[in-house]
């Protein structure tokens, strides 16, 4: 999934990272009826999705609950804690990357438009995700192309749209130890967007955690991790926690490469302040 140019963002974090707990006996069983169970819960919302494609009002609500009812297929719940969400237009998000699964994850909580890899959505039916998602495609191999990714974050940002990118350009497992980062820097570029429109940035902390309150890395999508394998461990999991954090908004400055360093910080000192806050369920 890094393989390219020398300039594109890499991640130290292979399918080494990823760290499934096994079932015995018993147990096994349930999975295999929690994989059917989940499956064609997925397979009910198929038939649904052109129409929630289509252009209607509300479609913000439509966003936020598709994206909850795809979490719940995959055993997946929300909780959010840290700053109250502000009811602002035209606001740049900001948050780590882990996996794919990020977009359904933020989406079910502050739902915008996605800057996202323009070869995930190439199907009819991811397709029509994109839709729901409101995707803004990147090609990541191709840098001159890159400023009219920018411009179209800001022509939304402009239309009172919320935008989330994911700076890291990359993902990495969010399992942070001994000499692994388990996170990457921020890459300036979409800040650029923020501070020629004017508008705040909003920097999230998003981690998944197993119902103990470990960190789970069973949601996450990197290295030579195949899509098929990723939805097949999250089929099979137990229940996951998504936590998201809400950081202080971001006034967005004249610097871009120092706004990304402030949002940088916000996001990955983030995960030091979450242990002894409240985590509010959402979904």
């Amino acid at each position: 999934m890094n393989t390219g140019h020398a300039w594109l963002p890499r991640a130290s974090c292979d399918v080494s990272c990823v760290s499934v707990r096994d079932a015995a006996g018993w147990r096994r069983c349930l999975v295999y009826l929690r994989v059917a169970r989940r499956a064609v819960a997925g397979l009910l919302l198929l038939p649904g999705l052109p129409l929630l494609a289509v252009p209607l009002p509300g479609r913000t609500r439509v966003q936020r609950g598709y994206c909850r009812l795809v979490l719940r297929c995959f055993g997946v719940r929300i909780t959010v804690s840290g700053s109250p969400i502000r009811n602002l237009s035209g606001v740049l998000v900001v948050s780590d990357h882990i996996s794919w699964l990020d977009a359904f994850a933020i989406g079910a909580v502050l739902p915008g438009s996605f800057v996202a890899r323009a070869d995930m959505f190439t199907g009819p039916a991811t397709g029509v995700v994109a839709r729901i998602l409101k995707i803004i495609p990147i090609e990541r191999a191709s840098l001159r192309r890159l400023p009219g990714v920018v411009d179209a974050v800001a022509r939304r940002l402009r239309a009172g749209q919320t935008v989330v990118v994911f700076p890291e350009g990359t993902t990495w497992c969010g399992a942070a130890g001994g000499d692994h980062r388990g996170s990457g820097l921020f890459y300036p570029a979409m800040f650029q967007a923020a501070i020629d429109t004017n508008r705040p940035v909003q920097p999230l902390r998003l981690t998944y955690h197993h119902v103990d309150g470990t960190v789970s890395t069973i949601p996450a999508y990197v290295g030579d991790d195949s899509l098929l394998r990723s939805v097949g461990r999250l089929l099979s999991a137990g229940r996951t926690v998504a936590r998201v954090r809400v950081e202080s908004l971001q006034l967005p400055g004249s610097d871009r490469r120092e706004l990304a360093r402030r949002c940088q910080s916000a996001v990955q000192l983030g995960i030091a302040r979450q242990s002894g806050h409240e985590h509010v369920l959402v979904a």
